[in-house]
């Protein structure tokens, strides 16, 4: 089965359950414990024009894209650079559709406590995509603005970043309660912007389909590796996890075209 390789989508978190979309729908959930193989055609198409690039850039763009798809806008980064709302970006319509939107501030564990910003209609999926174990809405703000400025005034207690290979290794603190950590931080939510904070305490838990967890992680691309054919043990986040401990991240190849058995 040939395609180009995208995020893989995802339902459900008891356990969830992962897609490859290629020339058809890829159940991966069912090759878990089985040998699965991918082979690199040597062909990157850019996730956002379609056209054929010698590099990907930011997980599946060619280089003008990179430079100037809304998609990579500043804000996407960093939230508190949106003005979407003020009907100015890269493209005032794709920022009203994308932007000018219902978005969440969230605390998530996924190698630690973590904060984060995404669009109302992406949870859980965001949180699936970043490996999160448990997770909280914070805020509900009426767009992406709102919640990057909330979400700055959260870095100074809860990081933004996750640690991947914590993630992937299941290396996940016990002690850490999410509705305890929320109601803290709801004092430093600024007063402007208050009435965002989420009353409702519901903490999601989100279980993957996982054999065996990597004692130490090795990242492996088709770049360096144009084949691959390996025993799968699990699924996290965007990561495909092999019996070798090798972990493959299907995001970070978006665009690359390649041939599926399993």
């Amino acid at each position: 089965m040939i395609g180009n390789l995208r995020k893989m989508k995802t339902h459900g978190v008891n356990p969830v359950h992962y897609q490859l979309a290629l020339e058809e729908v890829v159940e991966l959930n069912q090759y878990i414990g089985k040998e699965i193989s991918f082979k690199y055609k040597g062909v990157i198409n850019c996730i956002a024009c379609g056209r054929k690039t010698n590099k990907s850039f930011a997980q599946g763009f060619c280089y003008p894209c990179f430079r100037d798809a809304p998609q990579m806008s500043p804000c996407i980064i960093r939230p508190e650079l949106c003005e979407g709302h003020l009907g100015k970006g890269r493209d005032p319509e794709w920022e009203l559709a994308h932007h000018v939107q219902p978005h969440i501030v969230y605390l998530a564990i996924s190698s630690g406590l973590k904060v984060g910003v995404t669009r109302d209609t992406q949870i859980p999926t965001r949180w699936i995509d970043q490996g999160a174990n448990h997770a909280i809405i914070l805020a509900k703000t009426d767009n992406r603005y709102q919640a990057g400025v909330i979400e700055v005034t959260m870095k100074e207690f809860a990081s933004d970043k996750t640690s991947w290979q914590k993630m992937l290794k299941n290396d996940i603190p016990d002690e850490i309660e999410l509705i305890e950590e929320k109601e803290k931080l709801r004092k430093h939510i600024p007063e402007e912007l208050s009435q965002f904070y989420e009353i409702e305490h519901e903490v999601v838990s989100i279980k993957y389909p996982v054999e065996a967890y990597p004692e130490k992680v090795k990242s492996i691309g088709f770049d360096k590796i144009p084949e691959i054919e390996k025993v799968l043990k699990g699924i996290k986040g965007q990561y495909l996890i092999f019996e070798d401990d090798t972990v493959l991240n299907i995001r970070k190849h978006s665009g690359y075209l390649v041939e599926f058995s399993g």
